[in-house]
C-alpha cells in the first residue's frame, strides 16, 4: 500500500525542532559523504520551470525520495508537486508527499538553521523581502532560535505584505512588524535580511548593505535567478549548501564569481569552517536545496503519519 499525504498532513506531522535537529544532521552527514545525486531544472512556456530532484538520501535513512516539481510564478501557490518515498530494500513507494508544503518546511527550517548560525549574536531585527511561504516559515523557525524585537516586510503585491506584517503585529513581548517600500528599505532597517524571491536581477547591492549583516537569500535556485549582486557576494563570506549546484545554477552562477570560494553550512556546523569570523563581517546564506532535505522531512511526516493513522492508503499495483 502507498500512503498519500497532502499538504495539511504535512504541515500538521512535521514539528520545527523535529526537523532542525534532522536537518542539523544532515548536513554533517552530507558533507561527510555528498552522496550523488541529480538536479535538473526544465524551462516550461509562460516562465514557469519543472525541476526534479533525486535520489534523495542519507546516512541512517532506509528510504530514498524522488522529486518534480512545476513553478508557475503568477500561480498560487506558485509550486506544485509530488515527492515519492521510496524503501531503499525493495524500491516499494512508501507516500506519495505533496510537495509544495514539504520544500516550503524544509528549505525554511534549513534557512532559519543557517541563518541563526551565521547572524551575528544579538541580531534581532529581521527583514523580509517576499512575503510567501517560505518566509512564514523561516520566521517561525528563527524566532525559535532567536528573539525577533521587529519585523520589516516588502513584496511587490503591497497586499501581501500588509496580510503579512498584519498577522505578525505587535506582540506583549515587544514584537512589532512594519512595510517596507522597497529592498533597499528592508536592508536599510535590519540586522537580518530574508529574500524569498522569483527575481532575476538583483535585488541588492553591496551599497544596500552593511557591515555586520546577514542575507539568507533563497530565491537563486535555479538558472537565471538572481537576488544579490556580484559586488555583495565578493564582500561577504558565504555559505551554500553545496557548492557545484551554487555554481552551476544559485547563487555563484553569476560571472566574474568563480573565483570566489565559498563555505559550506555542513563545514561551519561542524567546525570545519569559522562561518562568521566577528561583528563587522558581512555573511550571506545563499542555498539551492538539495534532495536529502525532501528525504529528512518526508521520513518524519511518514513515519507520524504511520503512527498516528493519517493519509489515504491506496494500492497502486492492484
Amino acid at each position: 500500500m502507498t500512503l498519500f499525504l497532502g499538504g495539511s498532513d504535512v504541515a500538521s506531522l512535521l514539528d520545527i525542532d523535529e526537523l532542525a535537529g534532522a536537518l542539523r544532521t544532515g548536513f554533517l552527514k552530507h558533507d561527510a559523504a555528498p552522496p550523488t545525486g541529480l538536479r535538473v531544472t526544465a524551462d516550461l512556456p509562460g516562465g514557469a520551470t519543472a525541476t526534479a530532484l533525486l535520489p534523495g538520501l542519507l546516512a541512517g535513512i532506509p528510504a530514498y525520495t524522488a522529486k518534480l516539481n512545476a513553478k508557475f510564478p503568477a500561480a498560487l501557490p506558485a509550486l506544485r508537486g509530488v515527492v515519492c518515498l521510496h524503501s531503499l530494500d525493495d524500491g516499494r513507494l512508501l507516500a506519495v508527499l505533496d510537495s509544495a508544503s514539504l520544500t516550503a518546511w524544509r528549505t525554511g527550517i534549513a534557512a532559519a538553521v543557517a541563518t541563526d548560525v551565521l547572524a551575528a549574536p544579538g541580531a534581532a531585527t529581521l527583514g523580509i523581502v517576499g512575503a510567501g511561504a517560505q518566509a512564514e516559515l523561516v520566521l517561525a523557525a528563527l524566532s525559535r532560535f532567536r528573539p525577533v524585537t521587529r519585523l520589516t516586510v516588502f513584496d511587490v503585491d503591497a497586499a501581501r505584505a500588509e496580510r503579512f506584517a498584519a498577522a505578525h503585529a505587535p506582540r506583549p513581548d515587544g514584537h512589532a512588524a512594519w512595510v517596507a517600500g522597497s529592498a533597499r528599505e528592508v536592508a536599510a532597517v535590519s540586522e537580518i535580511v530574508v529574500l524569498a524571491t522569483w527575481s532575476r536581477e538583483p535585488l541588492l547591492c553591496l551599497a544596500d548593505l552593511r557591515p555586520g549583516q546577514h542575507v539568507t537569500s533563497l530565491g537563486a535556485d535555479e538558472p537565471g535567478k538572481a537576488e544579490l549582486a556580484a559586488d555583495a557576494l565578493r564582500a561577504a563570506t558565504v555559505v551554500v549548501d553545496q557548492e557545484d549546484l551554487a555554481r552551476a545554477g544559485g547563487a555563484l552562477a553569476a560571472d566574474g564569481l568563480r573565483d570566489l570560494r565559498p563555505a559550506t553550512l555542513g563545514q561551519v556546523l561542524a567546525g570545519a569552517h569559522p562561518g562568521r569570523r566577528g561583528r563587522d563581517e558581512l555573511t550571506v546564506y545563499a542555498p539551492v536545496g538539495l534532495p536529502w532535505q525532501d528525504l529528512a522531512a518526508a521520513w518524519i511526516v511518514y513515519q507520524a503519519a504511520v503512527a498516528k493513522g493519517r493519509g489515504v492508503d491506496l494500492d497502486l499495483l492492484a
